[in-house]
């Protein structure tokens, strides 16, 4: 799988900034005005990308109330039919087109999952740059393997998956020549509890499949989010709406703008505090070291005089001596007049003069 994967000119993966998702859903709550308005809100709150969803009531489900179709699973939408749900969250499609060409304008990505073959025909008339393979589609393999020939970015969120079946999912890909695959670590709970979330599967899942990796966040708040990317998360999606008490289908567990502006900004803080491997020092660190312990003279010392502990001390700052010098110095006599505050240096204890640049000043 590729490491760097790009989508609308974007590039996702090792050293590039973390891709940031926000998922409208049904949080338009059927006007098509306010997605327009959660599009702008979500370029405002600094997201990279939008990303909708794309199915009508009759292409992902039957119009059934038989027990197979009813939502028991202790979820926010228990006591409705799948069918009822979708009716009532699904984005129009013909909302797609002038959403895209808006999406253009304020120069953010918009993106869609699809949920049945008709829905990616649809998508890839409208020149989508990306497809998003939502959890409980991962063991879609026709729908799979139809997007994979499209040689397109294919981003699979795992909230339901075996590890056979994002194996499954992932050679179905490679068996149509599509190694651009973004793995997300997903917990399909809504909202998700923390001790759920198990953010280790994201280095592993990267390291598993040899591929980019993130997460798709359904926790409250934006601390999993955040503390993901310590973790090598290279894409995160959340959920982003005006106005929870506006309701809908999705509300209850979205993000709204300033808060989503806060997970960006927090995101982009983690970015820079990861650093790199290493033992350097920054120039500010370097100056900062004048400031470690060091050697004094801590009482006045007459030449001749021997160095004790009760007129040399281990103290800050780092003119002095180097600390470990300390037992080696004691019983030494002093080749001069040395006054409280002074620095120790080679120069001024008898027989060690030749050592001048040995550890001094300790702070280099």
């Amino acid at each position: 799988m590729k490491k760097v994967i790009e989508i609308d000119g974007r590039k996702i993966g090792e050293n590039n900034p973390v891709y940031i998702v926000a998922e409208m859903s049904a949080n338009h709550n059927g006007d098509y005005d306010r997605a327009v308005e959660i599009l702008h809100a979500a370029k405002e709150a600094g997201a990279d990308a939008v990303k909708i969803q794309t199915y009508t009531a009759d292409t992902i489900t039957l119009n059934s109330d038989k027990p197979y179709f009813q939502i028991t699973q202790g979820t926010l939408w228990d006591g409705r039919t799948l069918y009822d749900l979708y009716k009532e969250a699904y984005t129009p499609w013909e909302w797609h087109a002038p959403l895209l060409e808006e999406a253009k304008k304020i120069g953010i990505t918009l993106f869609s999952s699809p949920f049945d073959l008709t829905a990616v025909d649809y998508l890839e008339d409208l020149n989508v740059p990306c497809y998003k393979i939502a959890s409980f589609e991962i063991t879609d393999i026709p729908m799979i393997r139809k997007i994979a020939k499209l040689g397109k970015p294919i981003i699979f969120a795992t909230g339901i998956a075996y590890e056979k079946d994002i194996k499954l999912a992932l050679d179905t890909c490679k068996e149509e020549g599509n190694e651009n695959i973004i793995l997300l670590k997903c917990t399909s709970a809504y909202p998700a509890p923390f001790e759920a979330v198990n953010l280790e599967m994201i280095p592993f899942l990267a390291d598993r499949f040899d591929c980019v990796s993130g997460l798709s966040d359904h926790t409250m708040g934006y601390s999993v989010a955040t503390a993901s990317v310590a973790k090598g998360a290279k894409m995160i999606e959340k959920h982003m709406t005006l106005k929870r008490s506006d309701g809908g289908a999705d509300s209850a567990f979205s993000m709204e703008p300033e808060e989503f502006k806060e997970m960006c900004t927090g995101i982009r803080q983690v970015e820079k505090a990861l650093g790199k491997v290493g033992f350097e020092l920054s120039e500010k660190q370097i100056r900062e070291r004048e400031h470690t312990r060091s050697l004094f003279v801590s009482s006045d010392i007459k030449a001749g005089e021997i160095f004790s502990e009760n007129n040399i001390r281990s103290i800050r700052p780092g003119y002095g001596l180097h600390t470990r010098y300390y037992e080696e110095i004691l019983g030494r006599k002093a080749l001069a007049d040395l006054e409280a505050g002074t620095p120790l240096d080679w120069k001024y204890i008898e027989g060690f003069e030749d050592r001048a640049n040995d550890d001094c000043p300790a702070y280099v």
